[in-house]
């Protein structure tokens, strides 16, 4: 960290004196020559955050100690497209139920991670123009959960907080350079540069769903044809199985009634059972995936891309055909230091993402704390402190 013993020791003075960080057992065998060494660890106990992630078809909430130990979780089917305000009560009670699986109430939290499928301004507080979530553009999402919670809330993309989990508690662990690519419904990547979240501009940044893959493909969400979404999401391979099965091809999803319910969990479930069509559908989503993942390497030039989201589920039914495009597509220099692996936390990876987020600012509000409690005992001159997220 570039600091002086002397700072170190400030620092961890502080935490142990507001009880983020106590003394915990020598992990050491063997007696080390001198002075004994004082381990320490983050205090679990000092508190509560909780994380969201709500996707286009379902949502998960979690509950966590300050050592990001899940202690309770619930998912829910969930439909992204109604007004905000229905989604958000649906939300608030999801959140309220899974503290209540916890018997915590939700004054015991500290923050709480928000994720969702949509560009964040995070100026505001609120997605922009998001292709899964028609009728959200500009709505306060941070505004109004957090006057709902009375807690800090931290609104983030659902792709990128899937980014974060995986370098903080994943297969990315320790990778500075890392992409996360989730295969949902829809699909998105976060961009890990340098240990640091790539956001763009205007928060944009990662939307590699609408990359064109054929201009005169599929109408996409986005009002576009042919992109990558439209091709290989979630709702693009329910279609084309629907498409086959009208069309009187020989397949298992032919069972199912009525044909509009089929889903791409239907289609993964058969392709491991070992349905041809099925296997053949997963095999050109993991294609064009691949297309679009070896500009990414080309751009970027990450060491990990971790494929999540409900579609990678099927494994290397979808991982063997992005590799084999990945590495007839991009450049070599690139492409030979690239490892392209599962998210090793599945369908927690976002929601972990977002415990990190609601640690991160919940641990950053108690210094700004102290220092309000000084300034308040001020009689005049008095200056408030805008926690510090």
């Amino acid at each position: 960290m570039g600091l002086t013993r002397a700072a170190v020791t400030a620092i961890m003075n502080d935490l142990l004196a507001n009880g983020l960080v106590r003394e915990a057992e020598s992990q050491t065998r063997s007696k080390p020559a001198g002075r004994k060494p004082i381990v320490l660890e983050i205090n679990p106990s000092k508190g509560h955050v909780a994380a969201i992630d709500m996707g286009a078809t379902h949502a998960m909430a979690l509950v966590a100690d300050y050592s990001a130990r899940v202690i309770a979780e619930k998912e829910i089917p969930f439909d992204i497209r109604r007004d905000p305000e229905i989604c958000l009560f649906e939300i608030d009670t999801l959140l309220r139920d899974t503290i209540l699986q916890a018997n915590l109430s939700i004054s015991d939290l500290s923050a709480v991670g928000f994720g969702v499928p949509g560009p964040i301004v995070t100026e505001v507080g609120s997605v922009i123009a998001p292709p899964l979530m028609p009728g959200w553009d500009t709505y306060p999402i941070k505004d109004h959960l957090e006057e709902l919670w009375a807690l800090p809330v931290s609104l983030n993309n659902d792709a990128e907080l899937g980014a974060i989990g995986e370098w903080a508690y994943g297969a990315g662990r320790g990778e500075r350079y890392l992409m996360y690519v989730k295969v949902g419904t829809g699909v998105g990547a976060g961009i890990l540069l340098n240990g640091q979240i790539y956001q763009g501009a205007t928060g944009a940044a990662g939307e590699i769903g609408h990359i064109t893959i054929d201009e005169n493909g599929p109408l996409c969400s986005c009002g576009n044809r042919g992109c990558l979404e439209a091709m290989s999401g979630g709702r693009a391979i329910a279609n084309q199985a629907k498409d086959a099965v009208l069309k009187g091809q020989r397949t298992q999803l032919a069972y199912i009634d009525p044909i509009e319910k089929l889903s791409a969990k239907d289609v993964i479930d058969s392709a491991r059972n070992g349905d041809l069509l099925a296997q053949q559908i997963m095999t050109e989503a993991g294609t064009h995936l691949g297309t679009a993942i070896a500009g990414l390497v080309n751009l970027f030039n990450p060491g990990m891309i971790v494929v999540g989201g409900g579609v990678s589920q099927i494994g290397d039914l979808l991982l063997d055909p992005i590799r084999r495009i990945v590495g007839e597509r991009s450049l070599k220099a690139s492409s030979r230091s690239v490892r392209i692996t599962s998210a090793l936390l599945g369908r927690r990876s976002v929601a972990m993402g977002g415990v990190v987020q609601a640690l991160t600012v919940a641990l950053h509000q108690i210094q700004p704390r102290k220092e309000a409690k000084i300034q308040n005992s001020k009689p005049i001159g008095k200056t408030p402190i805008e926690p510090a997220l």
